[in-house]
This record gives C-alpha cells, sequence and structure tokens, in this order.
C-alpha cells in the first residue's frame, strides 16, 4: 500500500454544505430580525444597549421569542461578539389531506410532503375547520434548524 493510498477516504454523503446558523456581530442585530438564544432560533422583540465602565465593552441586552414555541427568552453579550443567527425559511404549501395528525402537503412543482404535524394549538383546529367547508387552504411552514412548524395558513375559495 502507498502513501496515497491511506489517504483515499470513501465518503458516503454529500450535502450541499448550507448551514444551520450564521454569526453576526450583536451590535448589527436588529428589532425584528432573528437570532440564537440558549439553542434556539428567535425573534428578537427587545433589544438594548448599555454602555459599561472605562475599560468594559458595551453590552447587548436582547429580548426574543422562540419562533415555535412563543418562550421568552433573554441574553446578554458583548457588542463586539457574534451570535448566531438561523436561516429561517417560510414555504407556502397546499394542504391536500390529514392523516394521523400529519399534513399533506403539495408545494407548488407539484411535490408532496408529508412529514410536518398538525399543530396542537388554536391553528391546528383552525386550519382542519377551514379544510372542512374551503376548496383551498394554503399553509405557511416555517424551517429554521432542522425544525418545521406550520405558522399561519389562508382559505381561498376559488
Amino acid at each position: 500500500m502507498s502513501d496515497d493510498e491511506q489517504h483515499n477516504q470513501q465518503f458516503e454523503q454529500a450535502s450541499a454544505g448550507a448551514s444551520l446558523t450564521f454569526p453576526m456581530q450583536c451590535s448589527a442585530l436588529r428589532k425584528n430580525g432573528h437570532v440564537v438564544i440558549k439553542g434556539r432560533p428567535c425573534k428578537i422583540v427587545e433589544m438594548s444597549t448599555s454602555k459599561t465602565g472605562k475599560h468594559g465593552h458595551a453590552k447587548v441586552h436582547l429580548v426574543g421569542v422562540d419562533i415555535f414555541t412563543d418562550k421568552k427568552m433573554e441574553d446578554i453579550s458583548p457588542s463586539t461578539h457574534n451570535m448566531d443567527v438561523p436561516n429561517v425559511t417560510r414555504t407556502e404549501y397546499q394542504l391536500l389531506g390529514v392523516d394521523d395528525g400529519f399534513l399533506n402537503l403539495m408545494n407548488t412543482d407539484g411535490g408532496t410532503k408529508d412529514d410536518v404535524k398538525l399543530p396542537d394549538s388554536k391553528l391546528g383546529e383552525d386550519i382542519l375547520a377551514g379544510f372542512e367547508v374551503a376548496d383551498t387552504v394554503m399553509v405557511t411552514v416555517t424551517a429554521a434548524m432542522g425544525e418545521e412548524q406550520v405558522t399561519s395558513f389562508k382559505v381561498s375559495n376559488q
């Protein structure tokens, strides 16, 4: 075996390398933007900067709401440090049906998706009620950091 052969590696899986988060300096974050607080993707609802002592850093106090659970979270970080910002995507799907608490969805290209759970909240009840009476129900699925959840829906009678 030559030296080159021991460095040949077989990779089983390839990905596009799209990261779940990207770094951004604290001072560049803005209200209504997104940030990762305590490992959860959050929407910033309140933000304040405080000047500290003679040789200290200015601190940024962030208050965010988890985009999936609506829990309030807080964090304080020096303004010069980087924080993770989640890549958040919103996609619209047409609702085809509901099976065992999971939604059967179709995207604009005609592809189907059936791994999104029906929300347990009032939103889920409203989606089911709208599906019973309407011709078309469009649901918006928000995805961030490997999680997906229905966040809103529209009913249309054509």
